[in-house]
């Protein structure tokens, strides 16, 4: 069965140009590892760069988006699947149905929901799918200290906050949530 990464990030490329480049190099690396991509399915910001960069590359992706998104045509047109979903709440659970791991770039509100969600059920212990946050340039410090100040106040156990994977370098996060990926099965 192929491995399969669910990747959160923002519709907006951002203000600084590592976070494209960041996008770019992980579809990259998830191409040439033959995984596939499990994603938003839009065809704007790092989603649309991360996922040409996977076509690009001979990867195969799969997006996953809600019908009034696709009814706005926001959905990319050349994905090796599409899947349309009722609304945000089935998006975000068939998009945690088909990964097996879960990889955060930079993004806004809505990326910080799916990334708080799926971290919440691996704290929960409702899976054990692997959760990676991508710091690239520091995007996720401000996140990283609530964590940080939300384990010294005693509302988030030392034990799970062991369970995000937190790296500042795409190969390093990629190589790491993967190994974590191995070591569930």
């Amino acid at each position: 069965m192929k491995e399969k990464v669910g990747v959160f990030c923002g519709s907006s490329l951002g203000e600084n140009s590592a976070y494209e480049k960041a996008a770019k190099k992980l579809g990259r690396l998830i191409a040439e590892n033959n995984i596939e991509l499990v994603y938003g399915g839009g065809k704007v910001g790092l989603m649309g760069a991360l996922a040409d960069s996977v076509l690009q590359n001979g990867g195969k992706v799969t997006g996953v988006i809600p019908c009034f998104m696709k009814d706005l045509d926001l959905n990319h047109h050349n994905l090796s699947e599409l899947i349309v979903s009722e609304g945000m709440h089935q998006r975000k659970q068939k998009m945690y149905e088909l990964a097996d791991y879960f990889f955060v770039l930079p993004g806004g509100i809505g990326t910080v929901d799916e990334f708080s969600e799926v971290f919440t059920w691996l704290q929960l212990a409702l899976h054990k799918k692997p959760c990676v946050l991508a710091n690239i340039e520091g995007y996720f410090d401000d996140l990283i200290c609530f964590l940080q100040k939300a384990n010294e106040e005693k509302f988030l156990h030392g034990q799970h906050l062991d369970l995000l994977i937190i790296e500042e370098d795409i190969e390093t996060a990629f190589n790491r949530v993967r190994l974590a990926f191995k070591e569930t099965k």
